[in-house]
């Protein structure tokens, strides 16, 4: 088969792999689809939700009960397919008994344990394997599991709405709102797909903020909510905040101990973990690149921002963040308060250097997405 007639069935695939955002985590979001030796699509699937079934398997699934045979049909798969018992069973070893001649995949699994392995059984089986189409675009679907397979930490997004003047709220704190509600309900989008959302102690305090999603069209329960972050290093996070929702996993990241308040979160809760700071300087304070490596045990692949301007610095200053998302409002502010506080620098050429990824108008509000320049050179 000419590499060109590739194309479009991958094309297809990764659409399908787009509808497992938000529904996969921590899985990868994988799309399958099944085409037969004429050409046509016989089936088509993407991940489902943590232990149910994969891409290859809602596509088999739906190639049957479309009622088509799947021997000699070709696996178009936008991830390399699992050879290993996990949660579920090998999708390779199910696409092997149902007889596909050929597998097209668009990159291997990061995971540097099972990577290739797939590819292995399927040529030891006889079916023949190609790599390479919409690789990039997988990998960028799915940057956070790439992340936390390879840097073992999630893909950190700041979030930021902002005046056109970089103010993300008044002297006095108001802050509600500065851009429109449709662009509000496009960053609640955004963090539906992270696996948790990150606050600091302050924003709990100012807004009393509930960080869930709410604002798209999609049916969320508390079990499936991203999990929520919070740095907290006293121990502060009032009892009565908007932020405890039964059964959302909520982490509360502390620097000092108090037993009895963690007590009381814990009857509510939260799980609360202490990383106190070692390096000079940070005594009192939360380690964030421990905390963000605890994340990643916790299987977090994506962690989505919304913080005030000190937590916001001191991300970027420690050079944890990876994208910035931010919003734009048509309008100035004049004085107020920054969008992160960091440096003063002592020359330009200690600027934070940056990528733009995308832009585009959202409701009169412009959204840009820039990621920190070399950040997924991983």
């Amino acid at each position: 088969m000419n590499a060109g007639d590739d194309v479009l069935p991958m094309r297809r695939a990764l659409d399908q792999a787009v509808h497992a955002l938000g529904l996969s985590d921590p899985n990868p979001r994988v799309g399958c689809v099944l085409v037969n030796s004429l050409g046509d699509e016989i089936g088509k699937g993407h991940t489902q939700r943590i232990g149910g079934p994969h891409a290859e398997i809602m596509a088999l699934r739906d190639a049957q009960a479309r009622g088509h045979m799947t021997p000699g049909a070709t696996a178009y798969v936008t991830l390399e397919p699992c050879s290993h018992f996990g949660r579920t069973g090998p999708c390779c070893d199910a696409l092997i008994a149902a007889g596909v001649r050929r597998v097209v995949a668009s990159i291997s699994d990061p995971n540097p344990q099972v990577g290739g392995r797939g590819f292995a059984r399927f040529r030891a089986a006889g079916i023949e394997v190609e790599v390479g189409p919409g690789a990039d675009e997988s990998r960028e679907l799915n940057i956070g599991f790439f992340s936390r397979m390879l840097r073992q930490t999630p893909w950190v997004r700041l979030k930021m709405a902002a005046s056109l003047d970089g103010k993300t709220a008044l002297n006095n704190g108001a802050s509600q709102w500065i851009t429109s509600e449709l662009a509000r309900a496009d960053g609640h989008a955004w963090r539906a797909r992270a696996g948790a959302i990150l606050t600091g102690i302050g924003t709990v305090l100012d807004d009393n903020p509930r960080l869930d999603v709410r604002l798209v069209n999609q049916q969320r329960d508390a079990r499936t909510q991203p999990a929520l972050v919070v740095v907290d290093s006293r121990l502060e996070t009032p009892l009565d905040a908007n932020l405890f929702i039964t059964g959302r996993p909520l982490y509360i990241y502390a620097a000092a101990r108090n037993a009895e308040k963690e007590a009381a979160l814990a009857a509510r809760g939260a799980t609360v973990v202490y990383l106190p700071g070692r390096a000079p300087g940070t005594e009192g304070k939360v380690d964030l690149k421990a905390m963000l490596a605890d994340l990643a045990r916790h299987e977090v692949n994506e962690l989505h921002v919304e913080a005030g301007h000190k937590l916001n610095g001191s991300l970027l200053r420690e050079g944890l963040v990876d994208d910035l998302l931010v919003y734009l409002a048509p309008k100035m502010l004049g004085q107020g308060r920054d969008m992160a506080m960091f440096g003063p620098l002592t020359g330009l050429d200690k600027a934070i250097q940056l990528e733009f990824k995308s832009s585009a108008t959202i409701g009169p509000d412009m959204r840009i997405v820039a990621r920190i320049a070399g950040r997924d050179r991983f």
